[in-house]
């Protein structure tokens, strides 16, 4: 990679169960799920002990408890997590301070030129995995190549505690054996779609012309179609703009009465409007997020000219945009709403980028 960009995509194993253990010494070596157990509960981490018998975030806690009986929950320390974060981070940045974080456990460095002068990024990786175990008690995956997407492949491809290089002359070949379902934003649906046009791997994909991908996946067809040739020209960002704020609750007990709806809808935009203001974060598209009953879940959105950032501009929308939504014999368990689109996203930003954020960091600042 001598001509190339040497990059490192560093992704902690099970990181807030990981955290747990370490700080709990009776955790080690047992299921255990950071989040509740209450029926309504989601699992927002598990252990890779739990994770042997199907446990994942995301799951309704009762269905992990189903598959796990032994299950321990713990209760989310958000806090803790941020600070090991940044004592993580604290390590990254003592070999180069290009550093585009993905969230709290996973980050890109790109170490082309780093402060200690190391010929191969795969050197680096091992240093800061070695220094991670020996300084922090934690174990992390990383990968290794030439541009971002192969490196977050890579980082995957081994865990726990993995170690993956993607060479150039490598990387045609690895990316044709890959499932569908472990490419970069290839989601559920996304996968489903994928398989229902004959697609389920790499080099089913590389086979898809650019005008057929676009047809049917819009405009991020041309990601997918880059991704099948081994492509990401997305560089290293050490600031990233965010790109929305929203927030969501899950239900106590699913409802279908008009009445409750727009009562939980103005808690929650009361919820959003403060979060806004917190970050003092503008942005003019609203969208309203509805899980149902059976975790089916629908998105309706609206933009507009105005920004907005008060309670009188968005309670009048959310509501104009549960009118979209049938919930009549659709029994809501979740309901969610989020701002998005802020103003300097429309300005001197390339389309490739904007087609990237969207597919990556859609809804990101939502946890069920």
């Amino acid at each position: 990679m001598d001509d190339l960009k040497k990059i490192i995509h560093i992704d902690m194993d099970a990181f807030y169960a990981s955290v747990e253990q370490r700080d709990n010494p009776e955790l080690k070596g047992k299921p255990i799920a950071v989040g509740y157990s209450e029926e309504r509960g989601v699992v927002a981490a598990a252990s890779y002990e739990a994770r042997k018998y199907g446990v994942r975030s995301t799951m309704p806690s009762t269905r992990a408890k189903r598959l796990c009986p032994e299950l321990i929950f713990i209760p989310g320390r958000m806090g803790v997590y941020k600070e090991v974060s940044r004592q993580i981070h604290e390590i990254f940045h003592e070999y180069t301070d290009l550093i585009e974080p993905l969230s709290l456990d996973e980050a890109f460095l790109d170490v082309t030129e780093n402060k200690r002068n190391i010929l191969l990024a795969v050197d680096i990786a091992k240093e800061i995995k070695h220094r991670i175990c020996e300084e922090l008690n934690l174990v992390a995956s990383a990968g290794i190549s030439y541009n971002k997407f192969l490196a977050k492949i890579a980082s995957d491809y081994r865990k726990p505690d993995g170690l993956c290089t993607i060479h150039p002359n490598q990387a045609m070949d690895f990316v044709a054996r890959l499932p569908i379902e472990s490419f970069w934003g290839v989601g559920p649906v996304t996968a489903k779609k994928m398989h229902s046009l004959g697609v389920h791997n790499g080099k089913l994909l590389r086979e898809c012309s650019l005008d057929m991908l676009t047809r049917h996946f819009g405009k991020v067809g041309s990601i997918y179609y880059d991704f099948s040739r081994a492509i990401d020209l997305r560089p290293v960002e050490a600031v990233r703009v965010r790109k929305s704020i929203g927030c969501e609750t899950t239900l106590m007990k699913d409802i279908t009465k008009t009445s409750a709806v727009i009562i939980e809808l103005y808690h929650i935009a009361t919820e959003l409007v403060a979060r806004l203001q917190r970050n003092g974060f503008r942005g003019n598209t609203l969208t309203l997020k509805i899980k149902f009953h059976d975790f089916n879940q629908i998105t309706r959105s609206y933009t507009q000219s105005q920004d907005l950032t008060t309670l009188d501009l968005i309670l009048p929308l959310a509501k104009q945009l549960l009118k979209e939504v049938d919930y009549s014999t659709h029994p809501i368990r979740l309901i969610g709403l989020s701002v998005s689109h802020p103003r300097d996203e429309h300005e001197d930003v390339g389309m490739e980028r904007k087609m990237w954020e969207q597919l990556s960091f859609e809804f990101s600042d939502w946890k069920d």
